[in-house]
């Protein structure tokens, strides 16, 4: 199965236009494919000419690349149950790697009062899920093992904020800044720790994958 980042490689087509190319029409950013671009994912995943005008272009959810088992969130009563986001599957033999992880937070049972309070806007409730805080890199905004609200519904970089994602098989939490170069846009990933220097990120040639915003973390202080 392609990824995004293989798929956008050999058809030449970017992997942001491909992963807005699958959210449903009528959703923010979402991109309509035209006959050009078609014909371009259409060889660049080897299906014959004129095999997406006879699928509905969801069809071509052989781009996405990590196929997380994030259970469904659960209403029970007045209170949602906002589970984990999984890193086992999808990831071929292996699973994404997330350094230095303390254990992990398994879910949270909170009522709609608490998300309305206290999580100004997200994609859907099914979208949320906790991410346990891994490695020291974002200190001092959170610790490891410090839980993340993130949304697993925006899945493009279009503002400058906190994300998690994958570089290869590797899971990273970062600030993304947009930068404009000569050869298009590359996105800088940077730490709040400052012994942790920023790297970028090209999304044409890099197996890059937004698995989410990161939308509240609560930092932990140890007595």
């Amino acid at each position: 199965m392609l990824s995004a980042a293989e798929l956008s490689r050999s058809s030449g087509v970017a992997a942001s236009y491909i992963s807005r190319a699958l959210r449903e029409p009528g959703d923010d950013g979402y991109k309509n494919i035209g006959e050009v671009t078609a014909r371009k994912l259409e060889h660049g995943a080897k299906k014959p000419e004129g095999w997406m005008d006879e699928v509905p272009a969801k069809g071509i959810r052989l781009v996405h690349s990590v196929q997380e088992t994030v259970a469904q969130y659960k209403i029970q009563g007045d209170d949602v149950e906002i589970r984990q986001f999984e890193v086992g599957g999808g990831m071929g033999a292996g699973r994404l790697l997330l350094d230095d992880q303390p254990g992990v937070i398994k879910s949270w049972r909170v009522d709609h009062d608490w998300l309305r309070l206290n999580v100004r806007s997200y994609s859907a409730i099914e979208n949320l899920c906790i991410v346990t805080g891994f490695g020291p890199s974002m200190r001092p905004m959170f610790n490891p093992g410090d839980p993340l609200l993130v949304d697993r519904g925006v899945k493009v970089v279009d503002t400058d904020a906190v994300f998690f994602f994958r570089v290869g098989d590797h899971g990273f939490i970062k600030a993304l800044q947009r930068i404009p170069t000569a050869t298009g846009l590359v996105l800088r990933a940077k730490s709040k720790n400052p012994d942790y220097d920023p790297f970028d990120i090209d999304q044409k040639t890099m197996d890059f994958e937004v698995l989410g915003k990161v939308l509240t973390v609560w930092k932990s202080e140890q007595f």
